[in-house]
């Protein structure tokens, strides 16, 4: 079984490659800190593969709405607005770890960051 974690970014912001990665680690370890530890575990063991992707902030909450339903730990980073981008804003959507089968039928469709 192979297990992976998804980091969204929101591609619509212009944020710098800098802020975007501080985005995808926000995202990647407060996801991670809400999965189940064996899922976890078997994560790390196994590389601890990520893969990060891009969409526009309208499909957030369709993105949080099927991860909900298919019980994929995940979680959305609000921007606080400190840096480059006005406070509030939707950055980033973190997903698993989880099996990748479950993470792919949300995340397929998406391209990755470049």
């Amino acid at each position: 079984m192979e297990i992976k974690q998804a980091i969204i970014i929101n591609e619509e912001l212009g944020m710098s490659k800098g802020k975007i990665a501080a985005q995808a680690c926000h995202a990647s370890l407060n996801t991670y800190l809400k999965s189940d530890t064996g899922l976890r575990s078997k994560w790390k063991s196994s590389g601890a593969k990520k893969v990060v992707l891009k969409t526009k902030a309208s499909n957030f909450n369709e993105i949080m709405r099927e991860a909900e339903t298919l019980n994929i730990p995940c979680y959305k980073v609000i921007d606080a607005g400190l840096t480059e981008i006005k406070s509030g804003s939707q950055t980033a959507i973190g997903l698993g770890p989880d099996k990748a089968s479950k993470i792919d039928q949300i995340t397929g469709e998406l391209k990755l960051v470049n």
